[in-house]
């Protein structure tokens, strides 16, 4: 079986930042999975799973509700190690064209007074939210990108070299 392609970026090389994962065609039409990472994995603690969810909520809503770019929102989500979200968006742009709008998402975030869509109908797990260590979280990521904003490597995903056999095996070390 093939190996996807998120686990096959080096995850001792991620930093935080604004990543584009993969770029998938539907024929005319495309959408780009973003990986927008707030841990380096592996090497700082992962964020707290009612605080994920909570910003979950929070930034799908608010990524919902902008008015430039809500038609384009495909999904947002947290990933399973904890570390960061996917953002699917209809086409494909550099990573560095989200930079003003995770940002922004982020800085509305750290001020939020609710979480929205927290009642039993409208969530699967409305007990594990925490609006404290959410707020605590997005304005860490906030300032993070605000003092990295010229820093190139928050852009640029980190590949991973693997050995190819003559017959076209690869192999993988993690």
């Amino acid at each position: 079986m093939e190996l996807i392609q998120s686990f096959s970026v080096d995850h001792t090389r991620i930093v935080p930042g604004i990543f584009t994962s993969r770029v998938d065609r539907l024929g005319e039409y495309s959408v780009t999975t973003y990986d927008i990472r707030l841990k380096r994995p592996n090497r700082e603690p992962v964020i707290d799973v009612a605080a994920m969810h909570s910003l979950e909520h929070i930034i799908a809503t608010f990524l919902r509700n902008d008015p430039d770019w809500k038609d384009e929102v495909v999904y947002w989500g947290p990933m399973g190690c904890l570390t960061g979200f996917y953002l699917i968006l209809k086409g494909s742009r550099a990573p560095e064209e989200l930079y003003d709008l995770m940002l922004k998402a982020f800085r509305f975030a750290g001020e939020a007074q609710e979480v929205p869509g927290t009642t039993p109908e409208n969530c699967g797990r409305c007990l594990m939210h925490d609006l404290g260590m959410a707020k605590w979280y997005a304005k860490e990521f906030a300032s993070y990108l605000e003092a990295n904003a010229g820093n190139r490597t928050i852009f640029e995903y980190p590949g991973a070299e693997r050995l190819v056999t003559g017959d076209g095996q690869q192999f993988y070390d993690s």
